[in-house]
């Protein structure tokens, strides 16, 4: 927001998984309603929570926003997010294809761990990148290998690909105690601001396979329907956030094109940047 309100042209691509959720606004740090009218923000309030949405349809819905902002000359500023997103919108990156019955099949299987066993012994790279329960991307890797008859780790430009593509992409470093009380100071900010109240507002529905990945949402869903106490769930989510945090930061720290800028100097680079602009 900051390089926008030097830059009167510049409009905000949100790189985020879940912000294209309607009603998942408190729990996703979405944009508030000023924010929006103050900067035109895109690739949010997309679909609804009951809904699928695929890293294809984020790659189209970007084309579209990216149309027309071309269109009338202005800048994008891509902001987030969600690593894959950021590769498939960044370097085009292709998914695999998909194989439902195969997929159906796996879902039927409630043990998450036995799962993520059966993957290593068919993609041991594959497997080492996931958590043992993380069972809507075990599965994703277990449909693809089972599938195509490759190991999903194969797919794709790979982690140790990068091509260089025309765009500045800046991250901001920070130290593993701040970025863990910054997560449990968010939860306490948004816990007063009412997500509570919105993950029941979402509680008689069946959310999506996708939305229900959102962090915090599954743990406080848990609380809603009496499996656990509030503070319970709210410490797993914090514990679920920090262990997603670290896992994206090994992500973008793998990429060589990321240049990496001390909290200290980041104001320095804001007005550097809104000179070029």
């Amino acid at each position: 927001m900051e390089i926008a309100h030097h830059v009167k042209t510049v409009e905000l691509l949100s790189i985020d998984s879940m912000q294209v959720y309607r009603g998942m606004n408190v729990g996703t740090a979405k944009a508030s309603s000023q924010e929006q009218a103050e900067v035109r923000h895109h690739l949010i309030d997309l679909v609804d929570p009951h809904e699928t949405f695929t890293l294809v349809d984020f790659q189209e819905a970007h084309a579209s926003a990216r149309k027309s902002i071309d269109q009338r000359n202005r800048v994008p500023l891509l902001v987030g997010g969600t690593g894959l997103y950021v590769r498939g919108v960044v370097d085009g990156l292709t998914p695999p294809p998909r194989f439902p019955e195969i997929a159906e099949q796996l879902e039927a299987d409630p043990e998450t761990e036995l799962l993520h066993r059966r993957l290593a012994d068919l993609d041991p790279i594959g497997a080492s990148r996931m958590e043992n329960n993380n069972r809507r991307r075990i599965i994703r890797a277990l449909e693809v290998t089972l599938g195509t008859g490759r190991p999903f780790s194969s797919f794709g430009p790979g982690l140790n690909s990068y091509p260089q593509v025309p765009y500045r992409i800046l991250g901001i470093e920070i130290e593993r105690s701040e970025l863990d009380e910054r997560i449990e100071r968010r939860y306490r900010d948004q816990m007063e601001a009412g997500f509570l109240d919105e993950v029941r507002g979402l509680a008689e529905i069946e959310l999506s396979v996708t939305a229900s990945q959102a962090l915090g949402y599954k743990e406080l869903l848990a609380h809603i329907r009496g499996q656990t106490s509030l503070d319970e769930a709210l410490q797993l989510a914090i514990q679920r956030t920090k262990r997603f945090a670290r896992r994206q930061q090994r992500w973008f720290k793998r990429d060589p094109r990321v240049e990496w800028v001390p909290r200290s100097q980041l104001t320095s680079v804001i007005n550097e940047i809104s000179s070029q602009l």
